[in-house]
């Protein structure tokens, strides 16, 4: 228990007595009198407010939450019995979270409740925990202030803003994805994906006739495949140093995680299957799959995971998942490329390359730009620099080179 505002009032004015007692000794009888009247009101306030009044408390908020966004919690306070109380009353959310509305005083009545809501953002990804409220309620005279925990602990996960991922980007993505040139053709063969029922013709086999539906019909009927045309997608995400470089609010890391989970939600949409394997950090695998129960998984397997101090090792990253990828897949490689990388880069996409298609995505911070275009601009437009890049694509080298240009 802690003094409250009053008790600290009443203790100044008593010394303040004392002082003047001192000066005018008639004034010393009732200094004792107080005194002895304050210390007896602090005793018996203290031992009636001892105990907490029944009090149950409630949290509702979402099991899921978006990085960056607001959100509510909303706290209902029920009092079951005992003496009308004043409180204030402080959430234990994660101390990392921006908040609004915090605390909350109040003053209740016994059988009723209070319901208030207040509001916070997550500034990152992963796993955070509620833990039980912190509550001050003042005792019957209001000279002591109780402190206890009410409530249960909380669990929830914060995901990637879906607005983004899932919202009016991808709903444009979506309506570019039949406009980019590429044309679906089926070809009839002996393939695994089935076509449709058509009469039997002379040289069909007799493993592709339908008996059932031979027998409706009265007529042969065969079944006819297609080959089948899907492939896998398997993301191959660099959690390394270089991925905790910042542009603005958010880091390499989480821009590449958005890019991946778009270009997942794209590759599904056309049937593809897709997967994950994460090198350079926490190691984790999520085996390809098809449909939404795919990106589900896939949106549950990486919202916590984050880069970390580690150096990289692209040929170890990729003897790993040759040894957990046996079927052909359309390989993204999404990284921070830099020029001491070319020959380890150079030998997993080699090693890669002999079975798979593999396409590498290098991120690059905003200050090489800016530093660039400084250079330039201390040359005095006489002398022009180009950054060497290098891109990655089916097993193909192109790398660009220093240059200088004369400007007339």
């Amino acid at each position: 228990m802690t003094p409250s505002r009053l008790l600290l009032w009443l203790l100044s004015g008593w010394a303040a007595l004392g002082f003047a007692a001192g000066l005018l000794a008639p004034l010393a009888t009732l200094w004792w009198a107080l005194g002895a009247v304050l210390l007896l009101a602090m005793a018996v306030d203290a031992a009636l407010g001892w105990r907490l009044p029944q009090l149950r408390l409630e949290r509702q908020l979402a099991g899921v939450w978006p990085v960056g966004l607001w959100g509510d919690v909303t706290l209902t306070l029920h009092h079951e019995g005992g003496r009308r109380i004043e409180l204030a009353l402080f959430d234990d959310y994660p101390t990392d979270w921006e908040l609004e509305g915090l605390p909350h005083a109040t003053a209740l009545r016994s059988g009723r409740y209070v319901r208030f809501v207040y509001r916070l953002r997550p500034p990152a990804r992963g796993d955070a925990r509620f833990g039980a409220a912190h509550l001050r309620v003042g005792s019957p005279l209001g000279l002591w202030l109780r402190h206890g925990r009410l409530g249960e602990a909380s669990e929830v996960k914060v995901f990637p803003d879906f607005s983004k991922i899932l919202g009016h980007t991808l709903t444009a993505t979506d309506q570019r994805v039949p406009q980019l040139g590429s044309v679906r053709k089926r070809r009839r063969g002996e393939g695994t994906d089935f076509r449709q029922l058509r009469e039997y013709r002379v040289g069909d086999s007799l493993r592709a006739i339908d008996w059932k539906a031979t027998a409706r019909q009265l007529k042969p009927i065969s079944r006819e495949y297609q080959e089948e045309r899907d492939q896998q997608v398997v993301f191959l995400l660099d959690c390394g140093r270089r991925m905790l470089a910042r542009d603005g609010d958010t880091s390499h890391f989480d821009h590449a995680l958005n890019a991946m989970l778009t270009l997942a939600w794209v590759a599904q949409k056309q049937g593809d299957a897709v997967g994950v394997m994460s090198f350079g950090g926490e190691p984790r695998w999520l085996p390809p799959q098809k449909g939404r129960v795919g990106l589900d998984r896939l949106l549950t397997g990486v919202y916590d995971l984050q880069a970390v101090e580690a150096a990289p090792d692209y040929l170890l990253a990729a003897e790993a998942l040759l040894n957990r990828l046996r079927k052909r897949a359309f390989v993204v490689l999404i990284t921070n490329l830099r020029d001491e990388d070319d020959m380890a880069m150079r030998q997993a996409q080699r090693l890669l390359s002999g079975k798979h298609l593999v396409l590498c995505a290098s991120l690059r911070e905003s200050a090489l730009d800016e530093a660039q275009a400084a250079q330039v601009n201390d040359f005095g437009g006489r002398c022009g620099w180009r950054r060497p890049s290098i891109t990655w694509r089916s097993g193909r080298k192109r790398s660009g080179g220093w240059g200088c240009r004369r400007i007339a």
